[in-house]
């Protein structure tokens, strides 16, 4: 269990700097385009132009959170990315092929999955652990599973979050491998700092988070990870998931409304966040918010089954649960 005492997203959706974003939020379209900051309020301008759209997003939700939790440096920085940086790997791909002779390495060191954690804590000076989780679409997950063992032992505040970028190479890939995407594909980025201890800042507690790899049986998944947590499905107020694929969705909804949850508490995220390999974490923004609008609201389950074989699920509570 840990505590978010600071949130900030730069998506799709007007959720940068806006409280109460979850009550005004409507689907993502083809086309659509990220709804993006002054970013010369939260990146040094000779950084700024040497930085990728996911470097500008991740570094600028970084440096809103750790103004809003008022803290002078988190102890750590974790960081879940599925595709890294994209834009970055297709130009140093390209200058790989077209140019002869020695190549300029900015784009290949900029192309790293771990180049967006590494370049947080160049924009914010901060020498502590600093680590990046790829894990498909559970990259998230295993961010804030290593974020809860961080603050477990001797860490106080932890900045944890998630990017992935759209580029239209992936629609490329999509009609080649015809690959069916129930929503556009998108970019975002989600961050978050994750506290101890509980204070006057605190928005939520994550009560628990588990990864399933290899997933057999989505529904025993579930009932067992709420059991672990001394829950039963009838006892969640709101459960956001992710349709992707419809077998897996038909399993969950049928095991959520037969043991409970009624059918208007059940939302799929992603044709609010669009898709991308760590839109969950744009699910747990969207709980926060919600959280802090909603009073009635106490207990919220995140199941991520975007990639069918894979299970993210993420409790949330509300302050007062």
């Amino acid at each position: 269990m840990f505590y978010i005492s600071a949130a900030s997203g730069i998506t799709h959706q007007p959720t940068f700097q806006n409280v109460g974003f979850s009550n005004s939020i409507g689907t993502v379209s083809v086309g659509s385009e990220l709804i993006s900051p002054n970013y010369k309020d939260y990146i040094d301008a000779g950084l700024l132009r040497r930085m990728s759209k996911i470097l500008r997003m991740s570094v600028a939700c970084a440096e809103d959170c750790v103004r809003q939790a008022a803290i002078h440096q988190p102890d750590s920085i974790v960081v879940g990315t599925g595709l890294g940086c994209l834009h970055d790997t297709e130009k140093f791909l390209n200058t790989f092929l077209t140019v002869e002779g020695l190549l300029p390495p900015t784009s290949f060191i900029q192309s790293t999955h771990n180049t967006i954690a590494g370049q947080i804590s160049l924009s914010i000076g901060n020498h502590g652990y600093n680590m990046t989780h790829t894990q498909n679409t559970l990259s998230f997950e295993q961010a804030l599973t290593d974020t809860m063992m961080l603050l477990a032992e001797e860490d106080n505040h932890v900045l944890v979050g998630a990017a992935d970028e759209y580029i239209p190479f992936l629609d490329v890939i999509k009609e080649e491998l015809e690959l069916m995407a129930p929503v556009a594909l998108t970019s975002g980025s989600s961050f978050f700092i994750a506290s101890k201890e509980k204070s006057e800042q605190t928005l939520a507690i994550i009560t628990d988070v588990e990864t399933v790899g290899l997933v057999v049986d989505v529904s025993s998944a579930i009932d067992s990870f709420l059991s672990k947590n001394d829950m039963s499905p009838s006892s969640l107020d709101l459960v956001l998931f992710s349709g992707a694929d419809i077998g897996v969705c038909g399993k969950v909804l049928h095991f959520l409304t037969a043991h409970g949850v009624n059918e208007d508490k059940i939302v799929d995220y992603l044709p609010f966040s669009g898709i991308y390999p760590t839109a969950s974490a744009f699910a747990l923004h969207y709980v926060i918010d919600k959280l802090g609008q909603d009073k009635n609201l106490t207990n919220v389950l995140i199941c991520n089954c975007l990639n069918k074989k894979n299970l993210g699920l993420i409790l949330v509570q509300s302050c007062e649960a």
